[in-house]
């Protein structure tokens, strides 16, 4: 592991060079307008963008919002072709795809999407594809796990009190990502043993936010790692915004009937919440198995899409297609050559999301 990491940083160097030297001849243009992109259609992958500090807390999520902003210019200076989802991959399949064609999909259903994202996209008449998880927004709160992480990582310069957490015998000093994760998992535990529902587990992050004098009436007046509601949900479907799924718990069991309640479960909020029928399906955190295939085309899903980079193309599995998804550690020229097709051609490193 401790070679992974000098390798990987090597690696990642020599590629944004050698795309540099491409870009400087002109190779990016002419890749991007060849005959051999125009077979293939590159998926993005979003996931939200800050109300606050979450692109320092966690960048492999967040985007600053004028960063998001920079990617959607260098797509417009490329002059992509943006194609709603399902367009876009019939397209892919009976071979009429446009030159230059992208997707745009952003997962889970954040108010970030609503609020920031939507707004930006519907200016520039771009279609959009937003997976939406369900159990959070049918309740009405925000993510529990994300907000307690959040918490004490704005708390990172401090100490949690010992006996804060019920079975916590000492303080924690939240200096260090190890501890961070400690505090967490002892809350969580509490939780769990004792059995709470999720407005009580939501409770308890006014306790901790309190402990630790953080302002939590601010991050939920912000609707920080709120989920839209179910009446943004119906809005947007009616202003445009293709929602599909993404499971109810945002979880993929491996176990037949908890996999299909997950799906059935998310199903049936969304589409009562959009009055639309659905069939396109995102794997939470890209997580797959081949078992799941035969369970998706039993639920007549259309398309279900990865976190595996990579350009969809004729050939292309519909229910294991694959995205790029973008990172603010994703340089702009590495972003550039995905844009063109020639990032596609170049070595990687599978890299685990979640």
């Amino acid at each position: 592991m401790g070679r992974a990491l000098p390798e990987i940083g090597m690696l990642k160097t020599a590629k944004q060079s050698l795309l540099r030297t491409v870009r400087a001849a002109g190779g990016l243009r002419l890749a991007g307008a060849s005959s051999w992109r125009r077979q293939r259609l590159l998926i993005l992958c979003y996931h939200s963008v800050s109300l606050d500090q979450e692109h320092l807390w966690r960048p492999a999520l967040y985007f600053h919002p004028l960063a998001l902003e920079r990617r959607f210019q260098l797509i417009e200076a490329a002059g992509m072709c943006v194609l709603p989802l399902e367009e876009a991959v019939a397209r892919v399949q009976n071979g009429t795809l446009p030159p230059r064609a992208v997707a745009l999909t952003f997962d889970d259903g954040m108010y970030d999407f609503w609020s920031v994202i939507w707004p930006m996209l519907r200016q520039r008449g771009w279609p959009a594809t937003l997976y939406a998880s369900t159990y959070y927004a049918d309740k009405r709160l925000p993510l529990w796990p994300l907000l307690c992480s959040y918490l004490l990582w704005s708390a990172r310069e401090q100490t949690l009190p010992a006996g804060t957490i019920p079975g916590q015998n000492e303080a924690i000093s939240l200096d260090s990502s190890a501890n961070r994760e400690r505090a967490a998992k002892l809350l969580l535990a509490h939780c769990e043993n004792t059995h709470l529902d999720a407005l009580a587990r939501d409770e308890w992050l006014d306790r901790l936010a309190h402990a630790l004098n953080l302002p939590a009436h601010s991050y939920r007046a912000n609707r920080l790692f709120g989920l839209m509601t179910p009446e943004e949900f119906s809005a947007a479907a009616a202003q445009g915004v293709d929602v599909q799924l993404h499971t109810h718990r945002h979880r993929t069991p491996r176990d037949r009937t908890l996999f299909l309640r997950e799906l059935d479960d998310n199903r049936i909020r969304l589409e009562n919440w959009t009055g639309r029928r659905l069939q396109h399906f995102c794997y939470p955190s890209g997580v797959h198995y081949p078992e799941f295939l035969p369970w998706l085309r039993e639920r007549g899903i259309a398309t279900a899409t990865t976190c595996l980079p990579g350009l969809t193309r004729p050939a292309s599995d519909p229910l294991l297609l694959p995205r790029l998804v973008d990172t603010c550690g994703l340089s702009e020229v590495e972003f550039e050559g995905w844009l063109a097709g020639i990032s596609d051609w170049l070595p990687r490193r599978s890299v685990t999301f979640g």
